[in-house]
């Protein structure tokens, strides 16, 4: 990352005044494209990043190294900001410090770091739990002190809303500002109402995951320091869909020729970069 602007433009996003829509990226390809169609950020979902290497639902069973080889294959590939989602940083605050290391030499522009207790606890599978408060500070403390570019920024992340309130978020945030955190991460609002409470509660930037509808207007996200509204992961699922599509297709008979939604050629080279290839095959190898 020595010389690369993209922790830069990260910074000044949330340091802006503006929301924006991230987007939601799980591979080179999804990047490449998330990038040429405009979005600002990308974001590697934990849940999205099991999918696309395991093909698993989001249990924690992806290890970090996973995750952190498939940041490098994204962040490789094209020079959008990528945040990445830690999940609870793969165990104990220990863990938290080996996460950031990993995630920052990757490429990563910044993670979130969640109280959430993961994987589920024997006996209460079906029941979310959250780390005592003072523990969900020793992440962040842990997270803040593992990072070598103090560009890299670490968001404090909670579910507590949706769990045990606003007060208790309000409290989550409150000593996760006081830990160093850049921003806090309020996974599961529904009102605005909420938002406003947590807002006027610290100073430090807002990121929104898995907000309700009335929570989708940016302007009104901006006044709220909201800088990063997660609109949820659906270029996954188109993706998905797509290919069983196409496969089933194929499978009952359809002639390669007739199958509809497939990539034009332009397309193709577009986000293989072919053009680049074709140059460098030139000018290395003295290709035509």
């Amino acid at each position: 990352m020595d010389g690369d602007d993209r922790r830069e433009r990260l910074r000044a996003l949330m340091a802006g005044e503006r929301c924006v829509y991230p987007g939601s990226v799980f591979d080179a390809l999804s990047a490449r494209l998330a990038e040429d169609v405009g979005f600002e950020i990308g974001m590697l979902g934990g849940s999205i990043a099991s999918l696309a290497v395991l093909g698993a639902p989001d249990l924690i069973v992806l290890t970090l190294a996973e995750l952190a080889e498939q940041v490098r294959r994204i962040t490789r590939a094209g020079q959008l900001p990528l945040m990445v989602d830690a999940d609870h940083g793969y165990g104990n605050a220990l863990n938290v410090m080996r996460t950031v290391e990993e995630l920052e030499a990757a490429g990563a522009c910044g993670c979130s770091i969640e109280d959430t207790l993961l994987p589920a606890a024997f006996g209460t599978p079906d029941t979310p739990q959250l780390l005592s408060i003072e523990e969900g500070v020793g992440k962040m403390k842990a997270a803040l002190m593992a990072r070598q570019d103090k560009r890299f920024a670490i968001v404090g992340r909670s579910s507590s809303i949706g769990m045990t309130g606003v007060e208790d978020t309000i409290a989550r945030a409150r000593a996760y500002e006081a830990a160093g955190v850049d921003a806090f991460f309020i996974a599961g609002a529904k009102t605005r109402a909420e938002v406003e409470a947590v807002s006027a509660a610290i100073r430090i930037p807002l990121v929104l995951g898995g907000p309700s509808p009335a929570l989708q207007d940016l302007d009104y996200l901006g006044r709220q320091r909201v800088r990063i509204c997660i609109q949820g992961h659906l270029p996954i699922a188109a993706g998905i869909r797509a290919m069983y599509e196409t496969m089933r297709s194929l499978r009952a008979g359809t002639a390669p020729k007739d199958v509809a939604g497939i990539a034009s050629p332009e397309l193709m080279k577009q986000v293989t970069r072919d053009a680049d290839y074709r140059r460098w095959t030139k000018e290395f190898l003295g290709g035509a």
